[in-house]
């Protein structure tokens, strides 16, 4: 028979926007889908975003402007009409009006783990949420993140020697495999691949390129992937201001087994050496 599974519970009131959970970890101890209201009184914009769980966005009042492949790209949601961003997309939603008002569905349900969000400094809606879902009491929101719903991983490499490892349909190993500790290094956050470039390959000469790959697909080889924090790559150390969590690959790339590689982006750098941008993933 039906029956009350809970009530909403306001998970955000900053700066005009509202988000009222209906149905979800925090409003009903539920991972299965979360369901939220969401309203926001004058314009505004999200940070790009990358989510680990498709999402419907249904708007009720005004309309959204979804932003994709890097900014070249724009959805126009209007009143009364329904978006889907599938699970490990990249965009950017921008509310261009004020008063605007829509329902956010996602499946599996919303956490701060599942949404990758390319702030600068965390932002206080991202704390804010942390801190609810924190006190959900869920497992995978306690004390330390779970990462396990990451799919979607980026890994830089000079061009030459990834193609050399295509043309003989071998595994991909960086140069600094064995000496860094038999893993693959590689980030969930795009946001941060020009910064790691240029901290740490741009004395490398030549063409480079970032490699989208699928977790998932890596693990069904056998290869797995553990968050951990940054690390030294070859004889170059991390940046100390860095308090980033990476995933690190413990086993090569597969080359040719369809599936793990999905795109392949290529970097653009100036005449000395510094990463500029990644067309399509990233422009700086």
């Amino acid at each position: 028979m039906p029956k009350l599974i809970g009530k909403a519970v306001r998970v955000v009131d900053h700066d005009g926007l509202v988000i009222e959970e209906c149905a979800g970890n925090v409003a009903t101890h539920e991972d299965t889908l979360s369901i939220a209201h969401v309203t926001v009184a004058a314009p505004m914009s999200e940070p790009w975003l990358t989510l680990d769980y498709d999402e419907w966005l249904c708007v009720r009042k005004g309309h959204l402007e979804l932003h994709s492949n890097d900014g070249r790209d724009v959805l126009e949601v209007k009143a009364g009409e329904t978006a889907f961003i599938a699970k490990g997309e990249r965009f950017r939603p921008i509310l261009a009006t004020p008063d605007t008002a829509y329902i956010a569905v996602c499946s599996p349900a919303f956490t701060p783990q599942r949404c990758v969000r390319e702030e600068e400094d965390g932002g206080d809606v991202s704390a804010r949420l942390r801190d609810l879902h924190g006190k959900s009491g869920r497992k995978c929101d306690a004390g330390v993140p779970s990462y396990d719903d990451v799919e979607v991983l980026y890994h830089m490499c000079r061009k030459t020697i990834w193609n050399m490892a295509v043309d003989a349909k071998a595994a991909y190993f960086p140069p600094t495999f064995e000496q860094d500790g038999a893993f693959t290094h590689a980030t969930a956050v795009p946001a941060r691949l020009v910064e790691t470039g240029n901290h740490f390959y741009q004395e490398v000469k030549g063409d480079w390129i970032c490699l989208q790959l699928s977790r998932s697909a890596l693990q069904g080889l056998g290869v797995r992937t553990v968050f951990e924090e940054a690390k030294p790559v070859g004889n170059i150390k991390d940046d100390d201001h860095w308090d980033w969590i990476c995933p690190h690959i413990y086993g090569g790339i597969a080359t040719s087994v369809e599936g793990v590689v999905t795109k392949v982006f290529e970097i653009e750098r100036d005449d000395s050496g510094k990463f500029l941008s990644i067309p399509g993933l990233v422009d700086v």
